[in-house]
């Protein structure tokens, strides 16, 4: 009977031990993993926790503001503007297309537009969806007043970019817009999210780092659905990006707009001294304030259907034969050679037959007569050219010298793009076009025609390197950068050397000297006539296979007789578009009588005599367009 009871007894403890092992062993497994979560994995779930708990919402920075030169009164700035939001799951159960289109009603838009920017799988959802931007205070005022009617519609400030200088600048400056799909794809690891606003052309891209500035933060404290805990938001502010000061004087740009007029082509006005550009001119152009609203994409397809598309910054991405103005490469590739003595003469009689084919100059028979280098460049002899071209220098000198002034590379200038240009060699053209190089193409090539393309850009860079008798700077449109609060300079743009020639000073002494008798007793000599400052330069017009038309250059520098750091470099292009008025040396001339004189185009054509003719082709073309 006792040995009973003790087999009762130790049955009873061993459950009781296995018990209380259950227990402990419990209460271990939840200690460590209350451990784990707390001491272990705790930092992640705070970090969790606080996603949950805090609604974040971005606030944009202002855009640095950009000045011309003098810094004076800014070019862009950034304008108070709305932009009215909806969080669709804040407006009640069935009451959403009521909602919608009142609020299509006081925008002014379809109903339909907003419900793209709200498809059906966002129709309960607490995130705030953008419907409209530029939306004016009397609007938001409006809405405001009927909000109680507007449940889930919001409104916040959101600038805009205001171009206030429009016109020839545009292409300068450039625009922004909403980010892309494929911007966000290459852009997001420097930060970039999927709501930017970027610089899309011109400036407004190049520097768009500089211009962005740092967003700020608005965070509230809300339940797991969404809802709003906390009115008190905790804010971080946005700093504002840099400003930034351009080489542009915007008097000159405007001189250099009304010289070129309304005439496709181009304008450039650059310091050979340091490779500021003061004025850069494309037309057409167009205003940038366009695309600050939501039908930007439909403005963008407008403009590059447009005519001799507006987008096209001509000045820096349109590519061109350089005619004539090339043989201002030719007189220095002659000289730096000694390929033929500066007084050696050739005899002109209007043409030349070579290879089966007759070269007729552009002054027919009887020709330019006997001429030496400096009459040849003066009176643009295409007969000297070509000969000298062919017998005395080559394609392989003339395609190095034509590399030595930059043609057929990148000028470096801080554009988001920029055409390169193009110089043939013989080697180009046999894996081209599968034919040999052709005493002809020497020819052709000799006087600027054929395969030898170059944007004015390249044209002014060349004047600039025998301006500073063979150094070339990099061509810059930025000239500093500034802080948004107190104005203090961050960083200068310093003068960089491009290229530095090894030619002798004197070869580039009397090629300057050449370049002012083309304008002193060659063909520019009349439309270049100027009383107050010593001219250079050399014209040029390029066939390009229309009837009566031709593409017409004027290139320039002066003062002749200042210091380099005193001189400007003048280049204009006028395309074979426009009706035939061989206006380039005229606005060239223009464009210098305005920087020199201090005065407004107006006030240059009167002072050098050219009022009849302005008027007399304002006359001419106002007939053709009759007449078409």
């Amino acid at each position: 009977m006792a040995m009973l009871e003790s087999d009762g007894e130790l049955e009873r403890n061993g459950k009781l031990i296995t018990l209380t092992l259950i227990v402990i062993a419990t209460f271990a497994g939840y200690g460590l993993k209350l451990f784990s979560l707390q001491a272990l994995e705790g930092r992640t779930y705070r970090r969790q926790s606080q996603i949950i708990s805090s609604q974040i919402r971005q606030i944009p920075a202002q855009r640095g503001e950009i000045f011309d030169r003098n810094a004076a009164l800014p070019m862009v700035i950034n304008t108070d503007s709305f932009a009215i939001d909806i969080i669709p799951a804040e407006i009640p159960e069935g009451y959403y297309d009521t909602v919608v289109s009142r609020l299509a009603s006081y925008l002014g838009i379809r109903k339909a537009d907003i419900d793209k920017r709200i498809p059906a799988r966002l129709r309960r959802s607490y995130t705030s969806i953008e419907i409209k931007v530029n939306v004016d205070f009397s609007t938001v005022s409006n809405i405001a007043e009927n909000s109680n009617n507007l449940p889930g519609v919001s409104w916040r400030s959101k600038p805009i970019r205001n171009y206030v200088e429009t016109g020839s600048i545009s292409h300068v400056v450039g625009y922004v817009g909403d980010i892309t799909k494929e911007e966000i794809n290459v852009m997001y690891n420097q930060g970039y999210k999927a709501n930017a606003i970027v610089g899309k052309t011109g400036i407004e891209k190049q520097y768009d780092a500089l211009l962005q500035g740092v967003p700020g933060r608005e965070s509230r404290t809300v339940d797991v659905r969404g809802h709003i805990i906390s009115d008190v938001p905790i804010i971080e502010p946005p700093q504002m990006g840099k400003n930034l000061v351009l080489t542009i004087d915007s008097r000159v740009q405007k001189l250099a707009e009304d010289a070129l007029g309304k005439r496709v082509g181009a304008a450039i006005v650059l310091r050979p001294s340091n490779g500021e550009v003061l004025a850069m001119v494309s037309y057409p152009y167009y205003d940038q304030n366009i695309f600050n609203n939501d039908d930007a994409s439909a403005q963008y397809a407008n403009l590059a259907k447009s005519p001799n598309n507006p987008l096209l910054n001509r000045a820096v991405n349109a590519v061109y034969p350089p005619a004539s103005t090339f043989k201002t490469i030719m007189a220095t590739a002659l000289l730096a050679e000694n390929a033929v003595p500066s007084d050696m003469t050739i005899e002109c009689k209007g043409r030349i037959e070579y290879g089966g084919r007759v070269f007729n100059c552009h002054i027919h028979w009887p020709g330019h007569g006997w001429l030496d280098l400096k009459n040849a460049l003066a009176q643009s002899c295409d007969v000297y050219f070509w000969v000298v071209g062919r017998d005395n220098l080559g394609v392989d000198m003339i395609s190095s010298y034509a590399k030595e002034f930059g043609f057929g590379q990148s000028l470096g200038i801080d554009l988001p793009t920029q055409s390169e240009g193009f110089v043939p060699t013989p080697q180009w053209k046999e894996r081209r076009e599968h034919q040999k190089w052709l005493d002809g193409d020497t020819m052709n090539m000799s006087i600027g025609q054929g395969y030898t393309l170059v944007t004015p850009l390249h044209l002014a860079n060349m004047l600039a390197m025998v301006v500073n008798s063979g150094t070339i700077y990099r061509p810059h449109l930025l000239k500093e950068v500034r802080d948004p609060a107190t104005d203090a300079v961050i960083s200068k743009v310093e003068p960089e050397v491009l290229h530095e020639s090894n030619i002798d000073k004197a070869v580039w002494k009397e090629v300057q000297a050449d370049l002012r008798y083309v304008i002193t007793d060659g063909t520019p000599q009349y439309p270049m006539n100027n009383k107050r400052v010593k001219l250079a330069g050399k014209t040029g017009t390029a066939e390009v296979g229309l009837k009566d038309h031709w593409h017409s250059w004027m290139v320039a520098f002066g003062p002749y007789d200042a210091p380099v750091e005193e001189q400007i470099v003048v280049v204009v292009l006028v395309e074979a578009v426009n009706n035939w008025d061989w206006w380039s040396p005229y606005a060239t001339n223009i464009i210098c009588q305005g920087y020199f004189a201090n005065q407004t185009y107006d006030e240059a054509v009167d002072e050098l005599g050219f009022r009849y003719l302005v008027e007399q082709l304002k006359n001419h073309t106002a007939q053709q367009g009759r007449r078409e």
